[in-house]
């Protein structure tokens, strides 16, 4: 008995350090930050804060124009439509690499995967540059070659929420690619032939064999892909928030808005009820995703 205490002691002492640490970087800012949620903290009320109980949070449930609400309804309908493109898009693309013989398969594999392989950081200012720039970039240059007037990809909030959503297909379609590639590769090759032989046409045999047996490997995918979609901020806010070089268009993630809330605005405590919204709301896609892919 007293050499298990003694163990026990043991180990304890040697994963203080680490407990010590995670306590500090992780529970403690966490703690702290829903601690200053209930207050008015900014850049006026830095040591002179009061509590305001929980009017933060109302604020940020109960204002819809130009408020949290928006920011999330935005958030949810460009996460819908980056992963059912991004599903749709990658099973056509390796349904096409996994054709039998095709020639130049490595390279057509490279190519897809080019995108991938870039920074986010800098993917997003070459399309912000290079490809979207209203006088100078590459679109604008062979829509005007042929007569037309440019497109100002980036001023618009529609035009730009769909300049953004091409951009984000562009970074994130290989590994949903490479995920789905990878299922067709260990599907039997039999199970075709056999429906094959029962006269079952293309779109049949995706739909009977294909999916049902990519399912294992889709959904885990389609998952990290939705919590990746969710959290969404780089390419939003280089493309028409980042200070100095703002584009006119209003197109607010809800990470994009808690981060003006707090670095642009100073509103800290605000920015904070936010931020423990978003975990709450990150916290609950958790447990229900994990949950269906138990139960599927």
């Amino acid at each position: 008995m007293i050499t298990g205490t003694r163990k026990n002691a043991g180990a304890y002492t040697y994963t203080l350090p680490s407990l010590l640490l995670i306590l500090l970087i992780v529970v403690f800012p966490i703690a702290y930050t829903v601690y200053i949620s209930f207050t008015n903290m900014n850049i006026y009320h830095w040591t002179d804060y009061t509590f305001n109980h929980a009017s933060n949070y109302i604020k940020a449930l109960t204002v819809v124009d130009e408020g949290f609400l928006g920011a999330l309804a935005r958030t949810i309908v460009w996460t819908v439509i980056n992963i059912v493109l991004q599903v749709f898009l990658a099973l056509a693309f390796a349904l096409m690499l996994n054709v039998e013989n095709l020639k130049f398969k490595r390279l057509y594999k490279t190519i897809l995967m080019i995108s991938w392989a870039m920074p986010g950081y800098i993917s997003a200012l070459i399309w912000k540059y290079g490809m979207y720039h209203n006088d100078y970039g590459l679109l604008n240059k062979i829509i005007t070659s042929f007569g037309f007037k440019g497109v100002e990809w980036l001023n618009g909030d529609a035009m730009a929420f769909i300049s953004c959503l091409l951009v984000n297909l562009w970074l994130a379609l290989p590994f949903m690619i490479l995920m789905v590639y990878g299922g067709l590769q260990s599907i039997d090759k039999a199970y075709y032939e056999i429906g094959e032989i029962e006269g079952a046409n293309l779109l049949t045999r995706i739909r009977k064999i294909t999916l049902p047996l990519l399912k294992p490997v889709l959904l885990p995918a389609v998952v990290m892909t939705t919590f990746v979609t969710f959290k969404q901020f780089d390419i939003v806010y280089l493309m028409t928030q980042q200070s100095g070089s703002k584009s006119g268009a209003n197109i607010h993630m809800v990470i994009t808005y808690a981060f003006e809330k707090a670095f642009v605005t100073n509103n800290y405590g605000y920015s904070s009820a936010l931020s423990v919204i978003i975990f709450a709301i990150i916290a609950l896609l958790t447990v229900g995703s994990q949950k269906y892919l138990k139960d599927n």
